[in-house]
Parts: C-alpha cells; structure tokens; sequence
C-alpha cells in the first residue's frame, strides 16, 4: 500500500507540475517541437531539411536587402510552396534562416522549424522579418557553407533530403576557398543550390562579376540534383525564390548543371583576385 501510496503521489505531483508550467493546453496536447524532449524531436522525419543562407554584405543595398527579405517571406507563404509541401512524403519540411557575409560573420536570424501549412509558414516568415535588417563587410560565400553546414547535426530532423539555399549578389573574397567548402559540404550528402542576384550593371567600384551566375554553377553549387536559379531584376526576384523554393521541395531542378569535374568557365578564385587587385590588404565596405 505504501508503493502504490507514492506511486499516485509522484503522479499527481507531476501532473501538478505540468499543469503549472505549461498551462491547460500542455495537458491536452502534446509540446511543440522546440519544447519537446531533444531525443524525441529527433525521431521528427520530414522531406527536405533546408538551410536558407542570404547574403548582407556592404555590396548589398538596402532596398535589396528589403527586396531580398519579402522575396522569401512571400515564397515560404505562397500557395504553391505549401502545395508542394503538402505533396512530399511526410507533409513537412523543417528550415532554418541564416545571414551571412565575411568569413567570420554568420548569424541564425530564425532557427529550425518546421513548416506544414500556412499557419507554421506564416510564423516562419514572421520571424524573419521581426530581426533588425543589418550589413557587414566582406563577401564569404565559403564561410556561410562552413557555418551551414554543421547546422544539420542534432538539429532535431531528418530530412530525406538536406539543402543550403544560397543566394547572393557577389563572388567569394575572404576566407577558405569556395570550392573546399563546397567539396567539404557535398561529402556530407548536402547539396548546394544557388541564387544569384544580378540586380546591378557590373562596375570596377563594387567588384560585380558579369557572369555570376556562371560562377554559382561552377563554383558554388555542388551535390545531387544542385541548381542554379539567376534573379535578373527587381521584378523577377520574388518569382525566382519561389520557383526554387518550390523546386528544393519538389527535388526537382530547373535544368542541368555541369559536374563538378569539368573545368570551371570562370576562375573559382576570382573574387579573391578582383578583392587583391581594388584593394590590397585594405578594408572596404563589399
């Protein structure tokens, strides 16, 4: 009788508890997912696990920057981004948003969530725009590859398929070399899709590269199914993020990207050389 005594006390005490911390609605529903026991939001099984990596260096205008945030609040809440979601697998996919610009300059501006319809949607892109708009110096693209990429393990998921989304309007010019980190991620069966801003008529001042999305192509993108989606204006940008979010989702891609192997059409240390050639060691605002 004692046993049984404290076996109903230590029940009723952490319902107690339970009721207390969480309120009337902990009890009658399970957790959310970023309160839940970490060992059992790491059964969470979902289609894609995507990181969405988005540039905010100096070469960065504000209004692009604006632009660059409402493209993707308006894609992650589309009718068709849901609709694909809806058509995969498991229904979900989990995401996280990541700002990055120099070698040592990345931050998490939304952690991983998972969307599954409009009201996860909705709150996703919520977060992204409560965060101050902000911009730094430098342009590493390796550096946001080497940041993203360890942010897949123990995160809670497990995707079917796992994926950093970058977008970007320059080319790699501080850090690792782009291609090592890109190697480095792709043998962790992560692919790498890309999209490039070409928003700006290329001049010597801010060192803009022409063909920067042939760059993206032969530098930046890598592993199974890996796109490339260029933003040739303003008025296309919203478009061109929702298209290869949709795409990301769908494990489909727009057309065929040359392999790894060949030989790139653009050096893949151009950024570096155009950095050493304006500005030596100095330090400007690209």
């Amino acid at each position: 009788m004692r046993a049984r005594a404290s076996f109903t006390w230590i029940l009723a005490a952490t319902a107690a508890l339970a009721f207390g911390f969480f309120g009337v609605a902990a009890v009658s529903r399970p957790l959310p997912v970023d309160l839940a026991d970490p060992r059992a939001s790491a059964e969470i099984d979902v289609d894609v696990e995507l990181v969405l990596a988005v540039d905010i260096s100096y070469s960065m205008d504000l209004d692009e920057l604006t632009l660059q945030r409402e493209g993707y609040q308006a894609a992650l809440t589309s009718e068709e981004f849901l609709n694909a979601i809806k058509d995969g697998t498991h229904g979900k996919v989990a995401v996280t948003y990541v700002e990055w610009a120099g070698a040592n300059d990345q931050r998490v501006v939304v952690p991983w969530q998972v969307i599954d319809g409009p009201a996860s949607a909705e709150r996703f892109a919520v977060g992204i725009s409560a965060a101050p708009v902000r911009r730094s110096y430098r342009t590493s693209i390796s550096g946001a590859l080497l940041f993203s990429a360890p942010l897949f393990d123990g995160n809670g998921y497990r995707g079917i398929r796992r994926v950093i989304d970058v977008s970007g309007d320059g080319t790699n010019n501080q850090g690792q070399l782009v291609v090592v980190a890109r190697d480095e991620a792709v043998a962790k069966g992560i692919t790498i899709n890309g999209l490039p801003l070409l928003l700006k008529r290329p001049n010597f001042a801010t060192m803009d590269l022409p063909d920067l999305d042939v760059y993206y192509e032969d530098c930046v993108v890598g592993g199974p199914g890996a796109f490339v989606v260029p933003v040739q204006s303003k008025e296309k940008f919203r478009e061109a993020i929702r298209t290869k979010l949709v795409l990301e989702i769908a494990g489909r891609q727009p057309h065929v990207i040359r392999v790894a192997a060949d030989a790139p059409r653009i050096p893949c240390t151009i950024g570096e050389r155009m950095w050493q050639e304006r500005w030596g060691n100095g330090l400007d605002r690209q």
